[in-house]
Formats: structure tokens, sequence, C-alpha cells
């Protein structure tokens, strides 16, 4: 079984949505006959490298809210996270651009170590306060997870990987993805959001049922749902029918 995953280093439903379907892989009787492919997807491609805005302002900003309330929506969002086994820091949070970050995981991937790196990003900037967008940061993670420190400095000095992230984008456009974190299970079945693991463990046991049909892709999002992603707008709770 193939799962794709799009989903952006600062998007704060996408690392909750992440630890839940691991949470379901890990309980599902098949998990090692699983594989799971990240895929890039930019939130916020205009970002600054070097962000002049806490976390709190830029959401402020962004959603046109008072300070105070962008500040309890983060500590509701960091609630949520605390329930999947996350702590989320957002106070050192440093909102930023990630393109390349998403250049070296698509290395990463090459080398056969794009889980490792999609974690260490997650955790870097969700959780330790590390500043993604900067090289020498991107390095640092890149050796931590056991990839070749000079490669990566070699990538990020051109434009190596780029035209990967692009596909990966234009993949999801032409998927329509509104938001982030989407998964793909089987080139059959979306779900989008971060969905509760109980969510993800009747999908997996229905995609594993069916794993031999024709794919064709449909929505496995649960009627009447709150559905928990990020878009360019920003991260909200959307009810669907």
């Amino acid at each position: 079984m193939k799962i794709e995953i799009w989903s952006d280093f600062v998007c704060p439903f996408c690392y909750i949505g992440k630890r839940r379907l691991e949470s379901a892989i890990e309980q599902f009787p098949e998990r090692d006959a699983i594989e799971v492919e990240y895929k890039s997807y930019e939130l916020d491609p205009e970002a600054e490298v070097n962000p002049n805005q806490n976390i709190h302002e830029y959401l402020a900003a962004k959603k046109g809210m008072p300070f105070e309330q962008a500040k309890s929506m983060n500590e509701s969002l960091g609630e949520q996270a605390a329930e999947a086994g996350l702590t989320y820091n957002f106070d050192t949070m440093q909102h930023t651009n990630t393109f390349d970050a998403h250049r070296v995981s698509k290395y990463a991937a090459e080398k056969g170590k794009g889980k490792e790196i999609t974690e260490r990003f997650l955790k870097a900037y969700f959780t330790d306060g590390e500043l993604i967008s900067d090289q020498a940061t991107l390095i640092k993670l890149a050796g931590e997870t056991g990839l070749n420190e000079d490669d990566v400095t070699a990538l990020l000095k051109v434009d190596d990987y780029a035209i990967h992230v692009r596909a990966d984008e234009e993949q999801a456009r032409q998927l329509d993805v509104q938001g982030v974190p989407f998964f793909v299970f089987n080139e059959k079945y979306a779900v989008s959001g971060a969905q509760p693991q109980e969510v993800f463990k009747e999908v997996l046991e229905k995609v594993w049922e069916e794993e031999k049909e024709e794919p064709v892709l449909q929505s496995l999002n649960p009627k009447k749902s709150k559905t928990t992603y990020c878009t360019d707008e920003g991260c909200e709770i959307v009810e669907e029918d």
C-alpha cells in the first residue's frame, strides 16, 4: 500500500496529522507492507527567508485579527498537538520560507531518508525553534539524519531538486488540493486534514481490502466531519457535509 502525503514543514496540522496516521499504521497488522512518500507543498511561497515577526504576529496579520486572539488560537493548536504527543513552542517558532527545506527533503528521499528528514524538520520548527530557511541550519539538520553535509551544501548553492518540488506542487494542483495535510492512498482514496486516528485506521483497512481495484481518486473524509488543515490563508477547522 502506498500513501502519499502533501504537507509543509510550517503547517501545524501537518505534524498532528502525521502523528495520527503513524499511530494508526502502528496498529495496522499489515504495516510492513505500507510505503509512505512525502510530497512538497508550500503554504506561503512568498514568505521571507529571514522572519521579522513572531508566529503570533504573523497569524494576526495574516488573519486580520488582534494579537491576543491569534495567540489564543495558537495555544489551542498546541493543546491538539499535545494530545498527539507533540510539543509546540509557539513563542520560539520562526515562520519562514520552506522552499530550500523542501529541496533538501527531496534529496533526502532519494537517499532513503525522506521520513527521517521530514520528522527532523518538523521538530526543528515546531519544538526547537530552528530557522529552517537558514542554510547552515538545514545542513546541520540533514547531517543529524545521516545525510552527507557536503552534498547538502552543494545542492543549496544551486537550484538542485527545485524541479522535484515544483512537480509535487503541480501534482497537487491537478488533484485540486485545497489545503494540507492531504493524504492519497494507492492513488485511489483521498483524505484531507488531520483526521482522527480512527479515521485513518478505517481507511487503511478499506484500502487494504480493495488494493487490487483500478485506481479512481475518491474522498474518504467522514460525513459531517471537522477537517483540520492549513491553506495559504491560514490553519482552520472546517465543518464538512
